[in-house]
């Protein structure tokens, strides 16, 4: 069903929020507040949306666990290649249980515009490959 994936969509804007929040103790980067803008702007549309259709959004949790520890420039940068390409797979997941055309055009943008994002830390953080292939979908 479109809104539970919504939902978790959603969940994903939260703890980027939250991420993005994190990690500017460690990065001093314009793209670091740009990419909290858009995840902001994200998570409102998303959360209009859920109302629109009838649904109370989900409240961000208090916290949020990265992958890993958070003490540095370059543990910054995994956390946000990670809350990014988690992004990425909940946009795609909106994008499998939903033939509403205004809502798949939404999901794309988000989806892509994360996984840009995911590529523009990645190489910041000098991974290698920078962009991947699939975004949003699970590698094996």
């Amino acid at each position: 069903m479109s809104v539970e994936s919504v939902q978790t969509a959603l969940g994903t804007e939260h703890a980027a929020l939250w991420t993005y929040g994190m990690v500017s103790a460690f990065l001093n980067d314009k793209a670091v507040a740009e990419g909290s803008n858009l995840h902001r702007a994200r998570r409102d549309t998303t959360e209009r949306w859920l109302r629109d259709h009838g649904t109370t959004p989900n409240p961000p949790a208090a916290a949020y666990l990265p992958p890993a520890p958070v003490s540095d420039g370059p543990s910054a940068l995994a956390a946000l290649v990670a809350v990014e390409q988690d992004t990425c797979a909940a946009w795609r997941g909106v994008l499998e249980r939903t033939d509403d055309s205004a809502l798949r055009t939404s999901a794309l943008e988000a989806l892509t515009t994360a996984a840009v994002r995911a590529t523009r830390w990645r190489k910041a953080a000098g991974s290698a490959p920078a962009s991947i292939t699939m975004p949003g979908v699970a590698s094996g």
